[in-house]
């Protein structure tokens, strides 16, 4: 119940209820001081959550992400990287910032330092993230945070999207390099990338329970847009996933990832990339510039946009003309064969 009394010049009210701490105000007016009694024991009553307006003076930044960090990120597809990106930012300073001094100034100004060490889509990223994290705050842990202070940040601009293809040399210097390599499962998760455009981790979850070699299928319960697809597959990508088919006991292989096609993390993968893309002198190579291919291959190949679309699992149609980067010598041949 409430407590109204007046103290010296002002009204304090203090609301007790059992399970929640003591809330106190104090106002000028007794009116206001009875009002908010009310609206505050309405609230408690209706939803057991109440803003308390000392909150935001006694947490920091650093909490927020904690709580994020453990009731909200695990939730989601990308828990694993955005618990990277979460834990990093635990490490600065701006983390240790009481919420009622987090200003868009103070992002504005680690959005810079950010600039100097990462690219403007790693820091879009970072800041979507955290952005999320003070909605999350306001809107469902009625924290009083008046405003999200990411919101008047200026993000910087999304480079260019890549266009990188592989030219006429790379697949035989990514062979030779992988000749060298004793990862058993890389060479076989590139060509499956370029067969069939799937991303790293839909590779690193894919499992043989849905793999159909009959139906020349493989079932993708999750991916990245949220909705499941099947993916059709390309002899090449067959004859790769018949080389490789479950053996007794593959090595670091445990039962709870024996179903799985390639046994590994997706950081796993990363860092196998990164080493075979320095043996072959290719830097510049992307994991992901293999879907690129792939895409731009399927429509090479003839298949119509909602063929394409359904492999690689655009619901916008329109996304994909950011794949169909042809080569001129393809069209050239395609020319050649009407005009003939």
């Amino acid at each position: 119940m409430a407590t109204i009394r007046k103290r010296g010049d002002k009204w304090q009210v203090q609301v007790r209820r059992q399970g929640h701490p003591l809330l106190t105000r104090s106002f000028n007016q007794k009116a206001d001081a009875v009002a908010w009694a009310r609206q505050t024991e309405t609230k408690l009553d209706k939803d057991g959550l109440v803003a308390d307006p000392s909150a935001i003076k006694r947490l920091t930044i650093s909490d927020l992400v904690k709580r994020y960090l453990e009731e909200v990120v695990p939730r989601k597809r990308g828990a694993a990287v955005e618990t990277i990106i979460l834990r990093a930012f635990l490490r600065t300073s701006l983390a240790d910032t009481s919420l009622s001094n987090a200003t868009a100034q103070g992002f504005a100004r680690y959005r810079d330092e950010r600039l100097q060490k990462v690219k403007a889509s790693t820091v879009r990223r970072e800041f979507a993230i955290l952005s999320h994290c003070f909605e999350t705050a306001r809107k469902e842990w009625s924290l009083p945070i008046p405003v999200n202070p990411l919101r008047a940040v200026t993000l910087p601009r999304n480079p260019l999207p890549r266009d990188r293809r592989l030219n006429q040399d790379d697949p035989d210097k990514l062979d030779v390099a992988l000749g060298k390599t004793r990862v058993w499962w890389l060479g076989p998760l590139v060509t499956l990338a370029v067969e069939t455009g799937m991303r790293r981790g839909e590779l690193v979850s894919m499992r043989w329970c849905d793999v159909d070699l009959i139906a020349r299928t493989v079932y993708l319960p999750m991916t990245k847009n949220g909705l499941p697809r099947t993916v059709p597959l390309t002899p090449k990508a067959i004859e790769t996933l018949e080389a490789i088919r479950p053996m007794p006991m593959r090595p670091r292989e445990t039962p709870k990832t024996a179903d799985r096609v390639f046994p590994v993390t997706t950081n796993a993968v990363r860092l196998a990339w990164g080493r075979l893309r320095e043996r072959a002198g290719l830097s510049d190579l992307h994991l992901h510039d293999l879907r690129h291919e792939a895409v731009s291959r399927f429509f090479e190949y003839g298949l119509t946009v909602p063929e394409v679309a359904l492999i690689s699992g655009h619901r916008d149609p329109r996304m994909l003309s950011r794949y169909t980067h042809l080569k001129a010598e393809s069209v050239a041949e395609k020319l050649a064969g009407v005009a003939g």
